[in-house]
């Protein structure tokens, strides 16, 4: 074999592993993504919350562009919590990569 050859059929061996790596990048950064939204969106309930607003809706509108199936907001008190599950790239397990925030409107 020369060395031309060899080196095609390196490449060739090495696809499989760049094309996982590539997944994976994409769905941690998904998952980073889910994580600010989260983030903000939660803050958002909690700062709707203490102006007398709606802190769902404040948070769901936070969180524009994410799918209503992959957001809950919970309230609690004067706790707001928003959970996120990314849609990864491919079809691959978005629950896996699910993540949350919370957010404290603090005392009454």
């Amino acid at each position: 074999m020369s060395e031309r050859g060899q080196a095609t059929v390196e490449v060739v061996a090495l696809l499989p592993l760049v094309a996982a790596a590539v997944l994976a990048l994409t769905a941690l950064l998904a998952a980073g993504q889910a994580r600010e939204l989260a983030g903000h969106a939660a803050t958002a309930g909690a700062m709707a919350m203490l102006q007398g607003g709606d802190p769902a809706r404040a948070a769901r509108a936070a969180a524009p562009g994410v799918p209503a199936g992959r957001m809950t907001v919970g309230v609690r008190g004067r706790t707001v919590r928003v959970r996120i599950v990314p849609r990864p790239p491919f079809g691959l397990a978005g629950r896996v990569l699910e993540t949350s925030a919370e957010a404290d409107a603090g005392p009454r």
